[in-house]
């Protein structure tokens, strides 16, 4: 066994990852293929990538791919567009924090699908709606995260910086978000992967379009392998999205490898 926080090579991080899956794909396998879960239930993984490639090949999933990736992005730019610089002003100033933190900390804890009935009286089912689900389901996670990193730097840069001669707004831009940009950036990395969770519900409701309205259409038809296949191509897709937004952090901030 090894020793608590001891830390693995690459690859054995790599073996130990792909480990996981193959067993997970054997466990499927089984349960399926040996006839111990009813296909109506659970569809086997040679069904499940047939209906997959059907989907690709005569229905044009990979335009409902494409949709759901725009929707995701659009909103979750939107949200970091608002939210990074409010957040880096609540850290750094203590008034603009006590005035927004409260709302901020309240509307956190709202679910973004309580807000499609509205989203839908006051926008519509087209694509404003489901970026704005996105919008609202990203936006108080990151101010409240980056707020919190950025309210927490250490004070000896702060103080090495007006002992320098920096003024407050130098205070802002040469030291509070250089220092933070890293964890600004994980915290983004972090939320990305919450907006996959509110696209689909998005879709689910009032859509003609995405991986959300193909899986809720394949719930009508029992098909099963159809709903494990675009659960499936969120996963990679996001786990896509994870492995480029780290090597981006890794690029941008070399100092600060994980």
């Amino acid at each position: 066994m090894p020793r608590p926080l001891e830390p693995v090579s690459q690859g054995a991080k790599v073996v130990l990852g792909i480990s996981f899956f193959v067993l997970f794909v054997a466990g499927w396998s089984i349960a399926t293929l040996g006839g111990y879960v009813s296909k109506t239930f659970l569809a086997d993984p040679i069904t499940m990538l047939e209906d997959g490639w059907t989907l690709l090949s005569r229905f044009g999933f990979a335009f409902d791919i494409a949709v759901t990736i725009w929707r995701v992005v659009g909103g979750f730019i939107l949200a970091a567009i608002i939210a990074v610089p409010l957040g880096i002003l609540m850290g750094a100033y203590k008034p603009v924090e006590a005035f927004f933190e409260p709302f901020v900390s309240f509307a956190r804890y709202l679910p973004a699908s309580a807000f499609i009935p509205l989203l839908i009286l006051w926008a519509g089912i087209g694509e404003t709606q489901k970026l704005l689900v996105i919008f609202i389901g990203s936006v108080f996670q990151i101010i409240l995260m980056v707020a919190v990193a950025v309210g927490q730097t250490r004070r000896d840069l702060v103080e090495a910086a007006y002992t320098l001669g920096a003024s407050d707004a130098g205070i802002v831009t040469r030291v509070l978000i250089p220092a933070n940009a890293p964890e600004i950036a994980e915290i983004l990395r972090l939320v990305l992967g919450w907006a996959w969770t509110y696209v689909i519900v998005a879709e689910l409701i009032g859509s003609s379009s995405g991986i959300g309205h193909m899986i809720i259409d394949s719930q009508a038809l029992l098909a099963t392998g159809q709903i494990i296949f675009g659960i499936i191509v969120i996963g990679l897709i996001g786990l896509v999205s994870d492995f480029l937004f780290k090597a981006v952090n890794r690029w941008l901030f070399p100092w600060r490898l994980a």
